[in-house]
């Protein structure tokens, strides 16, 4: 098999993950997106490694390396995101931008986030 082949399916794979993080503003779709471009990396490693007949197997290891860190990220995420789904009732990445509690004000009884001069 000629490596042109997995490239390009990487390649798409991986735009699509960009315009993935790029466009969406639900955190779980984004996460999704992050995992599509992880995953689009483990093709090309792969392809990579097969092609140049290495003998230690170094792709295939690296990729079985960023499969673990994957499922860590993703388990760690999606923590994050029930935590801040308890006490915000949202997912949306827009209305998550404030660090603050939500309905909290600042000392001088100003709203979050607003600048005075």
């Amino acid at each position: 098999m000629h490596i042109v082949y997995p490239a390009v399916v990487s390649a798409l794979l991986f735009s699509i993950g960009v315009y993935g993080v790029l466009a969406r503003r639900n955190t779980i779709l984004v996460l999704m997106s992050v995992e599509l471009m992880l995953n689009a990396v483990n093709l090309n490693l792969v392809a990579f490694d097969v092609w140049l007949r290495d003998r230690l197997h170094g792709g295939q290891v690296l990729t079985l390396f960023v499969i673990v860190i994957a499922a860590a990220e993703v388990g760690l995420g999606l923590a994050i995101i029930l935590a801040l789904y308890r006490n915000r009732r949202t997912v949306d990445l827009d209305r998550l931008r404030a660090l603050a509690e939500p309905g909290a004000s600042e000392p001088d009884g100003t709203a979050p986030g607003t600048v005075t001069p």
